[in-house]
């Protein structure tokens, strides 16, 4: 599989998982259970070291323009995932009255029950939380700026190398059997299909949102640096298949990292903002949740105004940060928001994450495309602004 690249492998799992999970019996499924909890325990552990080893050095080698660097990435990943929820919100309120007509509020269960568990499992607990590991970075990349320290620099480099080195030597090589093993429970288990097909017409609503708002976001990023927006695209085509796999914006975070470098971004500026951006900017999840809790609100009789739902979704924005790194993270931050502010009972919190975890992937595959785009802006307007302070640093 090595003379394979890296998207022909993870298309090859997503399709190989979907057809044996069709016939596989329940031990094989149980094996690639198996090995999924333990690749995903070692991610969830490595997860902040990753944070660590590439916001940290980032920060550092970027000096005095790491703050305002830092505020610009933070500001576009808030306005994109703001955006994306605005838009979200007025295409499902056009669209609805006629896609959900004659429908009415059913109860599912959550579609992750009917997995199959693994043999066995092994904790791995992270050293630390990701927000936490985020911080941290912060607090010492900047540091490292403010005193101009080259030793401790030198051993923040040294960190990033050893976890590059985790990342090309571990994690990618293994990332398609994983993926495979993902497609192939869900596949047995039945349940998400289930669920799809019943709202198949939400869904394909999202995906298309999902589209547009890339190329949208592409576009933009295009027309800053002078690059064709699907040329870029494709180029990123790795790490939505990636995502659609993994289901989580931090697990594809080695993916993103080399693909943002493919989009004529400086290393430096794509080993800062990859990491931060896969905590912080969450477009594709804010449309899913946006859509999905209309299409419950909208089935359960409710009626909606915008000025209603701002204050959710600029709330929303900032909660997705507090999200796990793990598959149906940003739902489950988003559970409080949906009980306090748009009222939801456990009935329809139960629907809602149904609905969510059904089509993760995709919401999270927006995501980490997205990302490229960020760190291409990012990119292209750090050069244009105070070129000098940063320049000098990143190079």
């Amino acid at each position: 599989m090595k003379r394979y690249g890296l998207l022909a492998r993870i298309i090859i799992a997503i399709i190989l998982g979907i057809m044996i999970g069709s016939f596989a019996n329940e031990w094989f499924i149980q094996l690639f259970a198996t090995f999924n909890g333990l690749f995903g325990n070692f991610l969830s552990f490595i997860i902040p070291l990753i944070i660590l080893g590439f916001i940290t050095p980032g920060i550092g080698n970027m000096g005095r323009g790491a703050g305002k660097l830092l505020s610009l990435t933070a500001l576009l990943a808030y306005a994109s995932t703001i955006i994306a929820g605005v838009i979200a919100f007025f295409v499902a309120k056009a669209l609805y009255p006629a896609m959900l007509s004659g429908q009415t509020m059913e109860i599912f269960t959550d579609p992750t029950e009917g997995l199959s568990e693994a043999f066995f499992t092994i904790e791995m607990a992270p050293p630390m939380g990701v927000m936490t590991a985020l911080l941290i970075s912060f607090v010492v990349g900047i540091g490292i700026a403010a005193i101009r320290s080259d030793a401790l620099l030198h051993l923040a480099n040294d960190f990033r190398d050893i976890i590059q080195l985790v990342i090309v030597r571990v994690i990618i090589p293994l990332l398609p059997f994983h993926i495979f093993g993902i497609f192939a429970n869900m596949t047995h288990a039945g349940q998400v299909a289930t669920i799809l097909s019943v709202f198949a017409k939400v869904f394909i609503m999202i995906i298309i949102l999902h589209v547009l708002y890339l190329i949208l976001q592409y576009s933009v990023a295009g027309s800053l640096s002078r690059q064709n927006p699907f040329v870029m695209l494709k180029k990123m085509s790795p790490a939505y298949f990636t995502a659609l796999g993994t289901q989580s914006s931090a697990a594809t975070i080695p993916v993103t990292l080399e693909r943002s470098k493919s989009l004529k971004v400086r290393e430096n500026i794509a080993d800062f903002t990859v990491p931060l951006l896969a905590n912080i900017h969450l477009s594709g999840s804010t449309i899913t949740i946006m859509s999905c809790a209309l299409a419950v609100l909208f089935l359960q009789g409710g009626n909606i105004s915008f000025p209603s739902v701002l204050p959710f979704l600029l709330m929303l924005g900032i909660t997705l940060v507090a999200a796990p790194g793990v598959p149906g993270g940003a739902v489950m931050a988003a559970i409080g928001l949906l009980d306090t502010m748009l009222g939801f009972g456990p009935t329809m919190l139960s629907l809602m994450i149904a609905l969510y975890l059904s089509q993760d992937s995709f919401g999270t595959a927006c995501n980490v495309t997205g990302d490229g785009a960020i760190t291409s802006i990012t990119d292209s307007i750090s050069k244009k602004w105070n070129v000098t302070e940063i320049d000098k640093h990143v190079k």
